[in-house]
């Protein structure tokens, strides 16, 4: 009997050191409040120098360097699949709340062309932090000098010219023209696109072998200082802020009723404490609302546009929905 007793207390010691190990692992409180109790690491899933990466390495600064966050964040790159090398790293991670990732539209494309069965429901959004736009830039001295002459001659023979844009098919530089170019009157399922995944998209503008760069604003703003290329149009809403980002007409102004935004935010793994959700919105709001990452924003002319998980799910849901159509009318959907 004895014996029975001293094992049932044993048992009731481990089952209760078990318990505490498990909660001081989730980081949640008796108040019901949580913190990492690790090192954070966020994940961009593509290589070095890109938007992921760049937004990534941006905000983990901030949060270090203004004390908003208690541990060491670190960045990897996890190059590979429009981002679903990434995104499956992540997913491996379920229940984790020390793992997080960036992510934007390809989140959406690359699903729905069948490139993933990942897909953001996967996932825990837990904010989105700014938006990008889209830029079209042809080589300086090209016989286009606004999105109208370039989209009546596409109107006339589209499959005479050729866009470039670094992602692929069906996804982020070739749908932000997509919908300009629809909005504009041109059959989308003529227009030439090409993909170079390998960096040299500007290269092949600037030596003639295609017509039309579609990218990012900020990668172009180097090269138009560089005197090399104009951009046409932005797929903003109004005019950029910025020394030469301020010179970009959008699409809106030259007639064209249509806008695509580049929404940014992050990530955790599925069946993230609702703690850590709640722990990382608020720390990620006040990233947002700080002047540093303000002056990160103008500097790569990012607009401000935060949204917690909640909004976050409702935009996304949104999204999929408008991309979706895009990808049917292309027969790009899967």
């Amino acid at each position: 009997m004895k014996k029975t007793l001293v094992s049932l207390f044993c048992a009731s010691l481990l089952f209760g050191a078990a318990c505490s190990s498990g909660d001081q692992a989730s980081g949640t409180g008796e108040n019901g409040e949580w913190t990492p109790e690790q090192n954070i690491e966020v994940v961009a899933p593509a290589g070095a120098g890109g938007g992921w990466d760049t937004t990534a390495r941006s905000v983990a600064k901030v949060m270090e360097d203004e004390g908003i966050v208690e541990k060491d964040i670190g960045v990897v790159n996890k190059p590979g699949g429009g981002g679903s090398v990434g995104w499956s790293y992540i997913n491996g991670k379920q229940g984790n709340p020390h793992h997080l990732f960036v992510s934007s539209p390809p989140l959406i494309f690359v699903p729905l062309n069948g490139q993933t069965e990942l897909t953001y429901e996967s996932f825990t959004p837990l904010a989105n932090m700014i938006s990008d736009y889209g830029a079209f830039a042809v080589k300086k001295g090209a016989k286009w000098d606004s999105l109208t002459e370039l989209f009546d001659d596409m109107k006339d023979d589209p499959s005479s010219i050729t866009v470039v844009g670094a992602s692929s098919p069906g996804s982020m530089d070739h749908m932000q023209f997509v919908k300009i170019a629809k909005a504009a009157g041109v059959d989308i399922k003529k227009i030439k696109y090409v993909s170079d995944q390998d960096g040299g998209a500007l290269t092949a503008l600037l030596n003639g072998s295609v017509d039309v760069y579609s990218t990012g604003v900020a990668e172009t703003i180097e090269q138009v200082k560089a005197d090399k290329i104009e951009v046409l149009g932005v797929t903003s809403e109004e005019r950029l802020d910025g020394e030469v980002l301020s010179t970009f007409p959008t699409a809106k102004e030259q007639g064209i009723d249509a806008t695509f935004v580049n929404w940014r935010g992050f990530f955790g793994p599925a069946d993230m404490d609702p703690a850590a959700v709640k722990y990382y919105e608020e720390k990620l709001k006040e990233v947002s609302e700080s002047e540093a990452f303000a002056d990160i924003r103008s500097k790569y002319g990012w607009n401000e546009m935060y949204k917690d998980s909640e909004e976050y799910k409702q935009f996304l849901e949104e999204q999929t929905k408008d991309l979706q159509s895009l990808l049917d009318e292309l027969g790009l959907a899967k």
